[in-house]
């Protein structure tokens, strides 16, 4: 049940980062930046889900809805990051 979950875990929050590479735009680095980000939102996400006891969206063993936020969380943060780090290099 492990490697379903894993393998389940991995393609949506590469689907979630693709999602807003696609959306947002941008080069490869900025697809590599949504992919990381997305994956350590999505373990994040998973493992405050298992740690806190929230059953909200659980399939098997994968806390599927806390994990799809944390995915969305630390993607828009990194997002709104790295808007700051595109206008410093426009001013120079």
């Amino acid at each position: 049940m492990f490697s379903a979950s894993l393998i389940l875990g991995l393609i949506l929050s590469t689907l979630y980062g693709a999602l807003f590479h696609f959306w947002r735009g941008g080069g490869s680095g900025r697809l590599v930046l949504y992919l990381a980000l997305s994956w350590a939102g999505f373990l994040a996400g998973h493992f405050a889900a298992t740690y806190l006891n929230i059953n909200f969206e659980k399939v098997g063993e994968l806390h599927v809805g806390m994990a799809s936020l944390g995915s969305l969380v630390f993607i828009i943060i990194g997002y709104w990051l790295s808007l700051g780090e595109m206008e410093r290099g426009a001013k120079k």
